[in-house]
């Protein structure tokens, strides 16, 4: 628990919060705009209410999934043959194809 509350740590979170909040804006702002399109006010509640649900359901799914994948340290997540892939591997293997393309 006490590296939670390093310099290191605080100011990543202090970054990511900022991140958060400058994309959060920019997100309001964007789909402000496409409402407006809409005819109708009721068109606009119903298409800004399916715009929250979804987005709070699409980033629950993804925080749950990070947190299964930090979960698999050290194991093996898939494997291919005798060989198990943990998720530092994926991630090597990933950034290598990104590096070739």
């Amino acid at each position: 628990m006490e590296h939670l509350f390093t310099s290191e740590s605080i100011i990543s979170f202090v970054i990511l919060v900022i991140l958060e909040v400058v994309l959060g804006i920019d997100n309001v702002i964007f789909v402000s705009i496409i409402l407006n399109r809409l005819k109708t006010v009721k068109e606009q509640a119903r298409a800004r209410r399916v715009w929250m649900v979804t987005g709070i359901l699409s980033r629950s799914l993804l925080l749950l999934g990070l947190g299964w994948l930090l979960a698999q340290k050290g194991k093996a997540v898939f494997t291919i043959g005798d060989k198990g892939f943990d998720l530092s591997s994926i991630v090597m293997l990933l950034g290598g194809l990104f590096l070739i393309y």
